[in-house]
């Protein structure tokens, strides 16, 4: 029996933990807040989203970054064992659109308790309000943890510290810093499923407005970024909303070397251009007396009526019947493209994930073990691994958990 160190209880820590626990090792986890799984707690809204119950093909394609490296990972904890694992433990699932798990009651704490119940059960010892400081080795082996300010030894170290995203959540880069000390390659970080942040004027106005069932498509000059349905919002400084975050983990790059995209959001995606004009056309041909102003009521929520208006350069208050097709062809481009200008993201502060990490040619994907120090793991977002919304990055939290948890000796 070996006394494993776990540094940080989050989702890949508490599985780290439990897997480690039930192959009778003598495990610790350390966690410098005062109670374990802060950042799940306001996960899917606080409603803890925790996996998603898709094939394995599509859990794959969903992940952004260094996808090859979770094969091991993935078959050794897939998805619907996740959700075995927490159902053999209590907690009753549901699935949502698009394959999301939630658990029964809505509540993320339901899912923070079922875990700590299983440690609690494996006798794990909680050392919470206690900050790691630092990675102890001896010849390129771990020793310990500096914690508290003492030395405490261990067999074996794993890291499960998170990213820097959610700060408030006590997410500060720990985790890199014990990698580089341990001479460990860090790729650039910067802030994933976020916000954007727009440029036009008039996206305040629109600020709370939620669309649902429409498209987004991100553009590098011709060059198509992303393009997705779904749902998205309007905010006082740009978008956001599940489709919104998504394309944020698949624009990082462009949009440093640009500086700015083009965002074109289709507000009608199930009809072409020609069934979109046949509907319009329809719809004026029910009110041909009236005004434009007063005939677009059903196209829109009433909230973007005016933007829209505006923006189609068709005067107000002429008469649909003497509206041209040059116009309408117009008005339907708009609504089949309403333009936007991505300015950047938001933060960390505001962001789900961090994107980038421990560089994962460093560390063995069958165990989650450095290839640089014997006995030291690393396991979830602390690693260069990224996947976008749906449940996709608290499975590989679980997955990279269970991994070193299983695998330590």
């Amino acid at each position: 029996m070996s006394k494993i160190l776990i540094v940080g209880g989050g989702a890949a820590g508490m599985m780290a933990a439990i897997a480690a626990a039930e192959k009778g090792h003598e495990v610790h986890l350390f966690e410098k807040n005062e109670k374990l799984g802060k950042k799940l707690f306001i996960t899917g809204k606080g409603r803890c989203n925790l996996t998603n119950a898709c094939d394995m093909e599509e859990l794959f394609d969903s992940i952004c970054t260094n996808q090859k490296f979770l094969y091991s990972a993935f078959y050794g904890l897939t998805n619907q064992a996740t959700m075995e694992f927490f159902e053999t433990c209590g907690l009753r699932l549901k699935v949502e659109r698009g394959n999301r798990v939630f658990p029964q009651s809505d509540h993320s704490s339901d899912v923070i308790r079922i875990l700590q119940e299983k440690l609690k059960q494996l006798k794990v010892k909680l050392h919470m309000r206690t900050e790691v400081t630092k990675v102890l080795t001896k010849q390129e082996r771990v020793s310990g943890v500096q914690a508290a300010g003492q030395a405490i030894d261990g067999d074996a170290v794993i890291v499960a510290t998170g990213g820097i995203s959610y700060p408030s959540t006590g997410a500060t880069g720990d985790g890199y810093r014990f990698a580089k000390e341990n001479h460990h390659t860090i790729t650039k970080t910067c802030p994933s499923l976020v916000p954007f942040n727009t440029k036009e004027e008039w996206v305040p106005r629109l600020q709370g407005l939620s669309l649902k069932n429409v498209k987004a498509a991100v553009y590098s000059r011709k060059k198509c970024l992303f393009d997705d349905l779904g749902e998205m919002m309007f905010t006082h400084f740009g978008v956001t909303g599940p489709l919104i975050l998504t394309a944020s983990s698949m624009v990082h790059k462009e949009l440093s070397k640009q500086g700015e995209l083009g965002l074109y959001i289709d507000l009608k995606p199930a009809l072409t251009k020609e069934q979109l004009d046949k509907r319009i056309l329809r719809d004026f041909e029910e009110v041909k007396n009236k005004q434009f102003k007063n005939a677009i009521n059903k196209l829109f929520p009433a909230k973007l009526i005016p933007l829209m208006l505006e923006l189609s350069g068709i005067d107000p208050e002429k008469k649909v019947n003497e509206i041209s097709k040059g116009e309408r062809g117009a008005f339907v481009t708009l609504i089949k493209g309403l333009p936007l200008t991505i300015t950047g993201l938001r933060g960390y502060n505001e962001a789900i994930i961090t994107k980038g990490g421990i560089k994962v040619q460093e560390i063995n994907p069958g165990t989650m073990e450095s290839r640089l120090v014997a006995g030291l793991y690393f396991v979830g977002e602390v690693l260069d691994l990224d996947a976008v919304t749906g449940g996709f990055n608290l499975q590989i939290a679980w997955s990279t958990g269970y991994a070193a948890g299983s695998s330590v000796l």
